[in-house]
């Protein structure tokens, strides 16, 4: 029973840290693009990982974690960001920026698909896949959006 919630405790830390990346990348892309109504989404999206972050950590909290909210964003989160930035000072306009979020977001699909390799407790499982989900949907609409604007 220790072993296991080790390694979903190690399993939940991985998915929040690129839950942090992924908050912080689509507020700043959010910010940068031009159209109102993917700045909209970006935004909303956001704040989309940042609850599913809560989510994860209310988990660890649950299970006597006591270092859940110590976790931070990864330095190949920060690095893809500022590339990301980067693009848009020089001018790559929205279809730039949605190249960035699309390869964030491809990171994001595998740090779930991982996650979910591994033997969780049944509710960690459904939740963690039901997330999953939501990140594919994510995932195809910046894709979509992106491939509109070539």
């Amino acid at each position: 029973m220790a072993e296991l919630l080790k390694q979903t405790e190690s399993v939940l830390k991985d998915v929040i840290e690129s839950l942090i990346d992924s908050q912080e990348g689509f507020r700043e892309i959010g910010e940068k693009l031009h159209d109102e109504t993917l700045k909209r989404y970006f935004l909303a999206e956001s704040l989309k990982r940042a609850s599913f972050k809560g989510d994860l950590e209310d988990v660890l909290i649950k299970e006597g974690v006591g270092d859940a909210y110590k976790e931070t964003g990864s330095v190949a989160g920060a690095i893809h960001r500022t590339w990301g930035d980067l693009k848009a000072k020089l001018g790559g306009g929205d279809h730039s920026l949605l190249e960035t979020a699309e390869a964030g977001e491809d990171k994001a699909k595998k740090v779930y698909a991982d996650a979910l390799k591994h033997d969780l407790p049944l509710p960690v499982h459904q939740l963690l896949s039901t997330q999953a989900a939501h990140v594919q949907a994510s995932h195809d609409y910046v894709k979509a959006a992106r491939d509109s604007r070539k």
